[in-house]
C-alpha cells in the first residue's frame, strides 16, 4: 500500500470517529432550538399581550436607581444599567447567531462523513449499508439546515425588541434625569 493509500485510509478512520460527535452535536442543537423556540413563543405572546417582561424589570431597577441616594452622579449609574442590560440582551443574540453559523456546518459534516460510507458500500455492492447511509446523510442536512432557519428568525425577531426595548428604556432614563433635575 502506498503512502498516499495509506493516508486516504488514515483520513476515512479520522473522519469516521468524527461521525458521532457531529450527529450528537447536530441533537444537542435541535434540543436548544426547542428551547430557544418555546422561549420566543411565550415571549412573543406576551408581547403581543402588552407584557413585556425584561423591559419592565429593567425599568424598575432604573425607577430604583433614580430613588436611591448612592454616590456617584445619576447620569453615570443610569447609563451603566443601561449598557449592562443591552449587553446581557445581545449576548442571548450571540448564542442564537452561532446556532445559524454552526448547525448548516455540523448538518454538511454529518452528510459527508456518512456519504463515504454509503460510496464504500456502493463500491462493495452493500446495498443495505448504501441506503442506511444515505438517509443519515440526508436527515443531517435537513436537520443542520432547519437549525440554521430557525435561529435565523427567531434572532431576526429578537434583534428588534432588543433595539424597541433599549430605545425606549434610554427614553426612560432620560425622564428620570430630567425628574432629578427638576427636583434639585
Amino acid at each position: 500500500m502506498s503512502a498516499v493509500d495509506q493516508l486516504r485510509v488514515l483520513f476515512h478512520h479520522f473522519a469516521s470517529l468524527l461521525v458521532w460527535p457531529v450527529l450528537l452535536g447536530l441533537l444537542g442543537l435541535v434540543g436548544a432550538m426547542l428551547v430557544a423556540l418555546g422561549s420566543f413563543l411565550r415571549e412573543f405572546w406576551d408581547r403581543r399581550r402588552g407584557r413585556r417582561l425584561s423591559f419592565e424589570s429593567a425599568q424598575r431597577e432604573l425607577d430604583r436607581i433614580a430613588a436611591a441616594e448612592e454616590a456617584g452622579p445619576l447620569e453615570l449609574r443610569l447609563e451603566e444599567e443601561l449598557q449592562r442590560r443591552e449587553r446581557e440582551q445581545w449576548r442571548s443574540l450571540g448564542r442564537l447567531r452561532l446556532a445559524v453559523r454552526v448547525g448548516p456546518s455540523l448538518g454538511l459534516m454529518g452528510t459527508l462523513i456518512p456519504m463515504a460510507d454509503a460510496l464504500q458500500g456502493l463500491a462493495e455492492g452493500n446495498l443495505p449499508a448504501l441506503a442506511s447511509n444515505m438517509v443519515t446523510a440526508f436527515a443531517a442536512t435537513v436537520i443542520g439546515l432547519s437549525i440554521s432557519v430557525t435561529a435565523y428568525l427567531i434572532a431576526a425577531a429578537r434583534e428588534g425588541w432588543v433595539r424597541a426595548d433599549t430605545q425606549a428604556l434610554a427614553f426612560h432614563a432620560e425622564r428620570l434625569l430630567l425628574q432629578a433635575v427638576r427636583k434639585e
